[in-house]
């Protein structure tokens, strides 16, 4: 049975610090046919070291696109995981890697894919695994948790690209990108603080599970210009009213 297209995803390294690391990822590309490399603030891609480890795969480093931040590398992607070993409420619910490719299964044929690893030593913070659409962890059950990054790249590859396609054809009404989702909840943010629904000490509780609420929900472009209309309607209605705060 075949798996999921490679030419759908995209590998998201956000500030890796040794360049053997990236070089292997790229490596572990070309071994399941990926081609998209996306690299966050990293390290030297033309360092020896990465050159090395790429062995054949070398081109992937010329061809990988640099990044400021994360969210830019997001922006055109339809959907993104972001792999943590760490668990917590800002994190979401962590699928495990064997539960994944089902999830990707039903995804729509069309929709772009990023598949987001952190760094080295500390990996992903809450407000990039918050940024991303889901978040997976590959359980491990050694007295060390996490396994090295290039390491962790390859096991997530295997098992993503090993799954049957997606069993949904592509959409005539198509998800938006991360980029078309970003206003909506700026939106929403800017709302809720402006009525008093939203806890001073804890400001980014309520845009956490809102984010999650919409990843479950994978509304598509329509869907997500009619929320924005709602929430610019309302924006206006409340006018400077600070609503009830809450504790």
């Amino acid at each position: 049975m075949p798996g999921l297209n490679p030419s759908r995803f995209a590998l998201v390294l956000v500030e890796p610090q040794q360049p053997g690391n990236v070089g292997a990822a790229c490596r572990a590309m070309a071994n399941f046919g990926i081609q998209q490399l996306r690299l966050v603030n990293p390290c030297d891609r033309f360092h020896p070291e990465a050159v090395k480890f790429a062995v054949s795969a070398k081109p992937l480093l010329g061809q990988a696109e640099v990044f400021a931040d994360l969210p830019s590398a997001l922006a055109d992607l339809h959907y993104s995981v972001a792999f943590t070993r760490r668990s917590g409420r800002f994190r979401g619910q962590l699928d495990e890697l064997p539960q994944l490719p089902q999830r990707l299964a039903a995804l729509p044929a069309d929709c772009c894919i990023g598949l987001v690893f952190g760094r080295e030593d500390s990996g992903l913070s809450n407000a990039e695994v918050m940024a991303c659409t889901s978040a997976a962890t590959i359980s491990t059950p050694g007295e060390k948790g996490s396994l090295n990054l290039a390491q962790a790249v390859v096991v997530a590859l295997y098992e993503v690209t090993r799954s049957p396609d997606a069993v949904c054809p592509s959409s005539e009404r198509p998800l938006p990108t991360q980029q078309q989702i970003e206003p909506l909840l700026q939106q929403v943010g800017q709302l809720i603080e402006r009525i008093g629904y939203i806890n001073p000490s804890r400001p980014e509780v309520i845009p956490a599970m809102l984010r999650g609420l919409l990843a479950r929900a994978l509304p598509d472009v329509e869907e997500v210009n009619l929320l924005r209309g709602l929430v610019e309607q309302l924006s206006q209605s409340v006018q400077d009213w600070p609503g009830k705060r809450r504790g």
